[in-house]
């Protein structure tokens, strides 16, 4: 007998949800459907579907009237914007290039920030790009090389081989003639070469 009560009243209150459920569907529907009529609402339609007003909604309906009143009032905002011309294109927050989060986390590094931690993608970034005068600019290359000091292992020994590689190219195309774009570039290796040899 008791399981019997138990599932009758499970049941029970899963048909009162979806009462409410629908009674708050249908209040938001009338007033829509008579919103020119004053008998079904003698103030308005817009006061009729206030749950403020309505005082026979629970505090369930009256949450779910309001996020639903919400929703329609953003989309007559957006029409209402469409329709004067006005984009409303979200800006997002601009995103700093790879370039510039590599030189924070190197400045970082200098600084000997607290919260400044080993990220294996800016370090790539700085080996790549270390001999590009336009990347890494000339006021922030010698705390590249103080930061290269420190590196251990294959990182140093790659870094290395290819300084050395890129040097032979230079010397190379130097042969031909001088390049002043070359020159600065022959300049930063020779200089990794040197710390790192």
């Amino acid at each position: 007998m008791a399981k019997q009560k138990r599932k009758v009243t499970k049941v029970t209150g899963e048909k009162n949800k979806k009462l409410k459920k629908a009674s708050a569907e249908e209040t938001l529907r009338a007033p829509e459907a008579t919103q020119g009529t004053k008998e079904a609402c003698p103030k308005g339609g817009a006061a009729c579907r206030d749950p403020e007003l309505s005082p026979e909604l629970s505090p369930e309906e009256k949450r779910v009237l309001e996020r639903k009143l919400k929703k329609e009032r953003k989309k007559e905002e957006r029409k209402r914007l469409r329709e004067a011309g006005i984009t409303t294109a979200q800006s997002l927050p601009a995103k700093c290039s790879g370039a510039q989060l590599a030189l924070d986390y190197l400045c970082g590094w200098a600084q000997k920030h607290e919260k400044w931690r080993f990220q294996k993608t800016r370090q790539t970034w700085l080996l790549t790009h270390m001999y590009d005068g336009d990347k890494v600019p000339e006021e922030q290359f010698p705390t590249l090389l103080a930061y290269l000091e420190g590196l251990k292992g294959q990182a140093r020994e790659l870094t290395v081989q290819k300084a050395e590689a890129l040097m032979q190219k230079l010397d190379e195309a130097g042969a031909s003639g001088p390049d002043p774009l070359l020159l600065g570039k022959t300049q930063r290796v020779r200089q990794v070469l040197q710390l790192l040899s």
